[in-house]
């Protein structure tokens, strides 16, 4: 049996009740992790206090204190040393136009991550699958954006397309008129 990330053990626990999310981060902390509730509370902004009232069932987490978690969990498994990225999630033409795979943002480096997407499901799947890759933001269409904005916890960019709506009017005229 393959064994689930610890990232993916806690979202599916989290889905089932507190008491089995609580049971897997506690397991996570204790195992994959070897840390503290202090030092979890330094990685995730949350309150050691409001981490401990989680863990012994005094209060439910919710969504933020879920994603805080995530984040940090993704943080751990993530190291500072690895290149960043951040994920362009379009379809196969769009993405063919990129020439630089990488930018320089205020002084960092930070790499381009194409994702290739025919359908809006496939945009959705690929949003969480960047996430989980460790992206450090998302790069995606309109029609998409609002909604993966709301899957995913790192910042959401929406691609706007201005030259390229030109020539994308103009061909669909000529299609039309021939």
């Amino acid at each position: 049996m393959v064994r689930l990330d610890p990232i993916d053990r806690l979202l599916r626990a989290s889905m089932l009740s507190d008491e089995d999310f609580v049971a897997t981060l506690n397991g996570i902390l204790k195992n994959d992790l070897r840390m503290t509730v202090r030092e979890l509370s330094e990685r995730s902004g949350i309150a050691a206090s409001s981490l401990y009232k989680i863990l012994h069932g005094e209060r439910s987490p919710n969504l933020t204190t879920l994603r805080a978690i995530v984040g940090a969990l993704r943080h751990l498994s993530h190291p500072a040393g690895e290149e960043e990225f951040i994920g362009v999630i379009a379809a196969r033409q769009t993405l063919d136009g990129i020439e630089d795979r990488f930018a320089e943002v205020d002084g960092r480096r930070v790499r381009v991550r194409e994702y290739a997407v025919h359908t809006i499901e496939d945009a959705i799947v690929a949003a969480v699958r960047a996430e989980r890759e460790g992206a450090c933001g998302i790069v995606c269409a309109p029609i998409v954006s609002s909604t993966i904005e709301e899957l995913v916890s790192v910042p959401v960019a929406t691609i706007v397309p201005r030259e390229s709506v030109q020539q994308a009017v103009e061909l669909a005229a000529r299609k039309a008129w021939h």
